[in-house]
C-alpha cells in the first residue's frame, strides 16, 4: 500500500469554510465568481396614470416654483394682441378621447372622487372640490372645465398665428396644467381674463394657479404683458418654496 498523507485538522477546516463561501456567493448575482447569472431588475413603483397630477397638486404637468420662476423670466413681454378674427370654434373642443369620452368627461373623472359614468361617458355621480373657490360639488352639471390660459387669451398672446391642429392641442391638453374642473360660477367670473385682471378668490390656490399659467404659456411660447407678469410673480411668491 502507498504511503498515507495526513492533512492537519486546521487545514481541513479552512478548506471547508472556503467551499461554503464559494457556494453562498454573498456578493449576489453578477458579482465576480457568480458564474453566468445576471442581475435581476428591481421592482419599480407603479407609475401614476397618464395625465395624473403629482402629489400636492390638483393639476397634471406642474413644475416647481423655481422652474416656474425661470419660465416666467424667459417669457416674451408684449402688449395685448388683437382679438380680430377670434372665434372659439377655431379651437376644436371638446375632442374625443376614446370609449365615448370627450375631453370634458375625461377631466371630470380625473379631478373628481368616486365619479360614476353612464353608458355615454357622462358623469352621473361623484364629488369635486373647486380649486378656485374651495367649493365642494356633487353635481357634475355645476362644474365647468376651465382653460387655465383661456382660448381668447391664447389668441391675443400668440395663438392667432397657429394652425388648426395646434389650437386643438391647446384646447384639449391633458398632459400640461391647462384644464381644470371648477365651479361654473368661478369659471364664468374669470371669463377670458389674465391674472392681473382676475385672481382665484381662494388665495391658497394662487401658487398652483400661477405655476400652471406660467407653465402653459411657456410650453406654447405665448407672450405676457407687464402687469400680467407682475401678478404672476406675486402669485409665485405665495408658494412655500
Amino acid at each position: 500500500m502507498g504511503r498515507q498523507i495526513r492533512v492537519p485538522g486546521v487545514l481541513v477546516a479552512a478548506l471547508l469554510l472556503a467551499a461554503a463561501a464559494g457556494c453562498s456567493d454573498p456578493a449576489g448575482p453578477g458579482s465576480a465568481g457568480g458564474g453566468d447569472a445576471k442581475p435581476q431588475p428591481s421592482a419599480s413603483p407603479a407609475a401614476p396614470p397618464a395625465g395624473a397630477p403629482a402629489g400636492g397638486d390638483v393639476l397634471p404637468g406642474m413644475v416647481t416654483t423655481a422652474v416656474a420662476r425661470t419660465q416666467l423670466a424667459a417669457l416674451k413681454v408684449a402688449p395685448v394682441g388683437t382679438m380680430a378674427g377670434y372665434s372659439r370654434a377655431k379651437f376644436t373642443h371638446w375632442a374625443e378621447q376614446g370609449d365615448k369620452c370627450d375631453t370634458r368627461e375625461t377631466v371630470l373623472e380625473r379631478d373628481g372622487t368616486g365619479v360614476g359614468r353612464d353608458g355615454e361617458c357622462r358623469a352621473v355621480s361623484g364629488t369635486w372640490k373647486s380649486l378656485y373657490d374651495g367649493v365642494v360639488v356633487t353635481d357634475a352639471a355645476k362644474m365647468d372645465i376651465d382653460h387655465i390660459v383661456p382660448l381668447a387669451e391664447g389668441w391675443r398672446s400668440g395663438a392667432s398665428g397657429w394652425d388648426a391642429a395646434r389650437r386643438k392641442a391647446f384646447a384639449n391638453d391633458l398632459t400640461r396644467p391647462q384644464l381644470l374642473a371648477v365651479t361654473a360660477s368661478s369659471n364664468r367670473s374669470k371669463g377670458d381674463q389674465s391674472p392681473d385682471l382676475w385672481q382665484p378668490p381662494d388665495r391658497s390656490s394662487w401658487c398652483q394657479y400661477g405655476r400652471a399659467w406660467t407653465t402653459v404659456k411657456s410650453a406654447y411660447e405665448l407672450t405676457v404683458t407687464e402687469p400680467e407678469k407682475r401678478m404672476l410673480t406675486t402669485m409665485l411668491d405665495t408658494c412655500a418654496s
